[in-house]
């Protein structure tokens, strides 16, 4: 059903505006990426491929990064709008093209905040079992889906609480990680690796590859954008968030991956074949208690990142509602909590659907299906961001050769990963999500048609809103 009232026939009630200082923006933004669960599983698969270059990979991804973060600053400066990336695109590229950008990044949001409730239980496994004690798949099902409960309760009830909640977890789980590595290094008597260091030795066939996974442990990193109608300053804390989230994590993504590999001893073998990378550091330093540590931190971001998905995709269903591309009812605010109480709902009834519906995959499997789908959307929103910024600067009157030099390297490395992602095409499940992808983004684009051409008054509507 169409929505064809007045734009501005809204409830009075409005998100809070001026709530998030620059570190509670940063904070959503560094939740949404889990810096914790990189060394505790993402790592496999870099260093798998690149070898002693991991931390190569993760410094060019870093750089690749911040341009991106740099386009979305250059954006917020201008549109500091909740939902950001819908009006960014929308407002150079016409309102159906807009949407699609928040079509795809609520299904980016949404698949990420699965994947990693999927994760929690995994991660609550292997931490009992250093308890020896055991859990059934029924009562792991059950934990599953009231871990998802509370992410959507905290969601619902404040948006400031939540913010620094995520915050709050993720720097104990970051904390104990680099205690942790600071502990094995010390124990490894040196922190110089010459064969890490060897830059005369670096091979870029493999770099590139792994560039790709590198990549993929970022995202998220832009989050903090969909909170700008919440911040006290959005024209300086958001290009603050995104661009610090994005440099904090890559930094320690870079000396973590330099500093696991050494504490192996340069096996990289050893890392690229384990399902628990950062645990099998530690037993190598003889430290197998700190593998309970470990997997608590793991399990405390993994919560944080659930709950800033859930804070980010609500956001862009509260803007797709508000400009009436969704049913009118997900831009409506809770009067008392002031956050997009339906909205926050629906993202949690649509994570809840896919978790019951990947459930038999296992929940090892359903990680990798549901994280593997969110990064198509996640890439796709880049890629558009990157080509927006030089445009929407020319349009405003406000191009100079930066933009365009940003724009340009940021949508270079994007299609790169885009590329990468189907050549070699994925082997099987893996092989159903890229149609997934396309049918779900073909749904939204007959619907937005659908709209503009029973209703062209709301997008003539939508457009002079988005220009004004």
């Amino acid at each position: 059903m169409v929505a064809t009232t007045d734009i501005g026939a809204h409830p009075p009630a409005q998100l809070k505006h001026g709530v998030l200082n620059k570190f509670e923006m940063m904070g959503q933004s560094i939740a949404n990426i889990a810096p914790t669960m990189t060394p505790a599983l993402n790592i496999s698969v870099v260093a798998g491929l690149a070898g002693v270059d991991a931390w190569v990979a993760y410094l060019i991804a870093t750089i690749g990064l911040v341009f991106v973060g740099a386009c979305i600053s250059v954006l917020a400066r201008r549109h500091p709008e909740a939902g950001s990336y819908f009006v960014y695109i929308g407002r150079n590229f016409g309102p159906v093209t807009g949407a699609l950008a928040g079509w795809a990044m609520v299904l980016a949001y949404i698949t990420t905040a699965v994947a990693v409730v999927f994760g929690m239980p995994l991660f609550l496994s292997n931490l009992l079992v250093v308890f020896h004690i055991t859990l059934t798949n029924t009562e792991l099902i059950i934990i599953t889906i009231l871990i998802l409960v509370l992410v959507i309760f905290a969601a619902y009830r404040d948006i400031q609480l939540s913010s620094r909640a995520a915050l709050a977890l993720e720097s104990i789980s970051v904390g104990i990680i680099v205690i942790i590595t600071a502990i094995v290094i010390g124990k490894h008597g040196t922190v110089v690796d010459t064969i890490q260091l060897d830059t005369s030795k670096i091979k870029f066939d493999t770099v590139m590859p792994a560039l790709v996974f590198g990549v993929f442990s970022f995202v998220g990193f832009e989050s903090a954008a969909t909170l700008a109608k919440e911040s006290a300053d959005p024209k300086k804390n958001v290009p603050f968030a995104v661009i610090g989230s994005a440099a904090v994590a890559g930094i320690f993504f870079v000396i973590l991956s330099y500093c696991m590999i050494m504490g192996m001893n340069d096996d990289t073998s050893a890392i690229g074949n384990s399902s628990s990378p950062f645990a099998a550091m530690t037993d190598k330093a003889g430290l197998p208690g700190a593998a309970a540590v470990v997997y608590f931190a793991a399990i405390a971001s993994a919560f944080a990142c659930a709950l800033a998905c859930i804070n980010a995709s609500s956001r862009i269903l509260y803007s797709l509602g508000r400009y009436q591309f969704l049913h009118r009812s997900m831009g409506l605010v809770h009067k008392t909590h002031k956050t997009p109480h339906m909205a926050v709902l629906a993202s949690g009834a649509i994570a809840l659907i896919v978790i019951l519906a990947a459930l038999p995959e296992g929940f090892l499997n359903a990680f990798g299906l549901s994280g593997t789908i969110a990064t198509y959307g996640f890439v796709t929103v880049y890629f558009g961001v990157c080509i927006t910024a030089p445009v929407d600067a020319f349009r405003n009157s406000a191009g100079n050769p930066l933009h365009i030099m940003l724009g340009i390297l940021g949508a270079v490395l994007m299609g790169f990963v885009i590329y990468s992602s189907v050549s070699p095409y994925p082997a099987p499940p893996f092989n159903i999500l890229p149609p997934i992808f396309l049918v779900y983004m073909v749904i939204g684009l007959v619907w937005f048609l659908t709209l503009k051409v029973n209703s062209p008054q709301v997008l003539i509507s939508i457009a002079n809103d988005m220009e004004g």
